[in-house]
């Protein structure tokens, strides 16, 4: 990303697609105060700086049949091998988040399941048995009142272009 710079408006362009990535570019412009085209071209900046690096279609999970959610904390058994271990995680689809932590384990993963018996199966025929895998600790997320992407500071100002 280098050293690109984020002003008020970009910060505010990314606030309004963060929370609606198929929000129209003329609608962000007039709460941005400026043109369509600048919109355009400040979301095109951002891309090309690596900023924003995609959109995505967000599916609710239970809408699939997918009633768990659950956090795994693994430890390895050899640090050095973390790279191996997370090439053999890769391959099992129930596992949608992977995190390199500090403390006593050393990866955190989020995983989706159709039911408690799937997540047992899940992890004592797949994610236990891959190798330099020591031991897991499992948590069940009974709920998740706050979900978000990532925090974008809000300006109350409807226009950021100095014409107030």
């Amino acid at each position: 990303m280098g050293s690109y710079h984020i002003d008020l408006i970009d910060q505010k362009i990314l606030s309004f697609l963060v929370k609606n990535a198929r929000m129209p570019f003329l609608e962000i412009a007039r709460e941005c105060g400026v043109s369509g085209a600048a919109i355009h071209q400040r979301v095109k900046r951002l891309e090309t700086n690596g900023v924003i690096t995609g959109s995505r279609l967000l599916v609710k999970p239970q809408a699939l049949g997918l009633n768990v959610c659950a956090f795994v904390s693994i430890s390895l058994s050899e640090s050095t091998k973390y790279a191996e271990v997370i090439a053999n995680l890769k391959k099992i689809p129930e596992i949608v988040e992977c995190h390199f932590v500090t403390g006593r384990h050393a990866i955190l993963a989020k995983l989706f399941c159709l039911d408690n018996d799937h997540l047992m199966q899940v992890l004592l025929n797949t994610v236990q048995k891959i190798p330099y895998i020591q031991s897991t600790d499992t948590m069940i997320s009974l709920d998740e009142p706050i979900e978000r992407q990532v925090w974008v500071k809000e300006f109350k100002s409807t226009s950021l272009s100095g014409k107030d």
